[in-house]
């Protein structure tokens, strides 16, 4: 169990270095992996106790302990294998921000309009100086690397005036410049 306990203390801080866009995903998957393992550590421990048969249980956990040190070091290595060159801009705007305080480290997300099909958001995770310089409206531009394994991952955020390389044109369409849908009333009639 203390191997496990180490690859989950692991793969949270890695995960910061090159944090996927799909952070927040991995993390609820890696959640039900550690509480699944922890279950059957408890029933292990139970059942080891209570003198009955526990090979079944035993090597499912074993089978547990690598999946924290794989998933650790494929984002590791996606991130760092990754060529600078393949580097994409996307024009969006802020559309808002969470922060949860945590004891060791919180956690602090810029929420964006999405670039991508089937989104409407982008939870970026950023540290403290983009959540203090990006407030909800703000545009921007979000770097984003394809990953050397696929996994797209978040490079940085900038102000659209700040940014030293190619621009959007200006004739760019905002995800904010879009007209709200208007609610769809039913027409009174005149009685």
């Amino acid at each position: 169990m203390g191997i496990f306990l180490v690859g989950s203390l692991l793969f949270p801080t890695l995960s910061q270095v090159y944090p996927p866009l799909d952070l927040d995903a991995m993390l609820v998957f890696y959640g039900i992996v550690f509480f699944l393992a922890l279950a059957l550590a408890i029933m292990l421990d139970r059942r080891a106790r209570a003198r009955t048969d526990i090979q079944l249980l035993k090597h499912l956990f074993t089978g547990l302990i690598p999946i924290p040190f794989i998933l650790s070091v494929a984002l590791f290595l996606n991130g760092k294998l990754d060529s600078k060159k393949d580097l994409q801009y996307h024009a969006t705007t802020v559309e808002g921000r969470y922060l949860m305080r945590g004891i060791v480290r919180g956690t602090k997300r810029v929420f964006v309009y999405s670039w991508r099909d089937g989104r409407k958001y982008e939870r970026l995770a950023v540290d403290a100086d983009d959540y203090d310089r990006f407030q909800t409206g703000d545009k921007v531009n979000v770097a984003v690397e394809p990953g050397a394994l696929g996994i797209p991952w978040f490079y940085g955020v900038y102000r659209a005036k700040e940014i030293k390389f190619n621009t959007p044109p200006p004739n760019t369409k905002w995800e904010s410049d879009r007209p709200k849908p208007e609610a769809n009333l039913p027409e009174s009639k005149p009685q």
